[in-house]
């Protein structure tokens, strides 16, 4: 059962784009966890020391994708 899901999705320049996932990386390297404003909401999420680390490339013939996914148990972190 899903209890959470929060999406987003923009467009922004190849800079904007590397300069969130290094903030990503930085908060996941220092503080061992991440955050996320929505609607004025905070959401904070603790992250383990071990993750499944997914990284999938996709070309079709209108579109290129590159989607990072880390996963983990729910009681791990």
């Amino acid at each position: 059962m899903e209890l959470l899901e929060i999406t987003e999705k923009e467009r922004v320049g190849r800079e904007v784009a590397a300069n969130r996932l290094h903030a990503l990386a930085d908060a996941l390297a220092r503080h061992n966890d991440v955050e996320f404003e929505r609607g004025g909401l905070l959401f904070k999420v603790r992250v383990p020391d071990q993750v499944e680390l997914k990284v999938e490339f996709e070309v079709d013939d209108d579109e290129t994708e590159l989607e990072i996914e880390l996963r983990w148990p729910s009681n791990a972190a």
